[in-house]
């Protein structure tokens, strides 16, 4: 086997680790629920910092739309379930500067995961982008929506 087979082996082993969010994607029973209720969790260990959450944003877009892509290939598939990481930037936008409080946090969270399983009007349509952009664009519409939901709700 090549030097670059190895590489590529194991470039793709890291992005469908990444995508997986280290393995959360694998769980048996609802995995994008689980990863959401996750970042839900660790979103309290973010900085209320508008900066700051933006470039934690922007980098698991970047990155998600990386690895899922690849994950993509690797499994063969145009939206494996074992992917999340789309997941984590969409719950990360739902969460976007919100208080620190079991209200805002829950509302953030069952928003998300009703307009993230729902995929109504445009949302469905965006799975059709290409590569890792379409794995990831209709959470990142989702939790837009779930926090304008939110913004006019508090």
């Amino acid at each position: 086997m090549g030097a670059r087979a190895v590489v590529s082996r194991r470039w793709t082993s890291c992005a469908v680790a990444l995508a997986s969010l280290g393995g959360i994607g694998r769980f048996p029973v609802a995995p994008a629920t689980l990863c959401s209720a996750v970042i839900t969790a660790a979103y309290v260990a973010v900085p209320l910092d508008a900066a700051m959450q933006l470039a934690l944003i922007a980098v698991v877009i970047v990155l998600g739309v990386w690895s899922s892509g690849i994950a993509a290939v690797a499994a063969g598939d145009d939206d494996p379930k074992h992917v999340v990481i789309d997941e984590v930037a969409g719950m990360l936008i739902a969460c976007f500067l919100l208080p620190k409080t079991p209200a805002a946090l829950a509302g953030a969270f069952l928003l998300f995961r009703l307009f993230d399983i729902g995929k109504w009007f445009p949302m469905k349509q965006l799975e059709r982008l290409p590569g890792g952009w379409g794995i990831m664009a209709d959470d990142l519409a989702a939790g837009v929506l779930a926090r304008l939901v939110l913004r006019i709700w508090l």
